[in-house]
């Protein structure tokens, strides 16, 4: 069976979402679609993970407030998406690099975090002005923290992609040579 590949216009045309659809279809078993895929299914992940923590600390135990619960249920998210995006995603064996790797991937979870303190804040502001039950509290904070990493998740990617980056075949036949 063959399929038929629609070409991606050039980046000065519009592009239309069914477009754009049809073109990730397309590419889902090239390299590239592999990697994205593993990408997106390392953010679902922490985003589960995120996203129970969040319920526990803020929702059914009353730790923290909304920001001090945020924040930590999006530290402790950031532990198992920095070892599955290095190892799954980009194919990173070994010890990590602290200047190359780990420093990178914590500042941009640190922006990512930054983020979301803006979504908790604005949610606990929301949720005081209207007088929201602590239930309705958690949703909204739930919500705000999702729609801050959903935001920021694009930018991630493409940070990333430049941080664990692994040479083609051909790039590393020529890296041997010149060395």
């Amino acid at each position: 069976m063959t399929t038929r590949v629609i070409p991606m216009p050039r980046t000065s045309e519009r592009v239309s979402l069914p477009q754009r659809v049809v073109h990730l279809w397309e590419k889902r078993d090239t390299p590239e679609g592999k990697q994205l895929i593993r990408y997106t299914m390392v953010s679902v992940i922490s985003t589960v993970v995120s996203f129970a923590v969040l319920g526990l600390v803020f929702g059914v135990f009353h730790i923290w407030g909304e920001v001090g619960s945020t924040v930590f249920a999006n530290v402790v998210a950031s532990i198992p998406s920095y070892f599955l995006t290095r190892s799954w995603v980009w194919g990173k064996k070994g010890r990590s690099h602290l200047v190359k790797e780990i420093i990178p991937f914590w500042v941009m979870s640190a922006l990512g975090v930054t983020f979301s303190i803006i979504g908790a804040s604005i949610a606990k502001r929301i949720g005081t002005h209207y007088g929201l039950s602590h239930f309705e509290q958690t949703i909204l904070v739930e919500v705000a923290n999702v729609t801050s990493f959903a935001v920021f998740w694009v930018a991630k990617y493409l940070v990333f992609n430049r941080i664990f980056k692994v040479h083609p075949l051909e790039e590393l036949d020529e890296l041997v040579e010149a060395a």
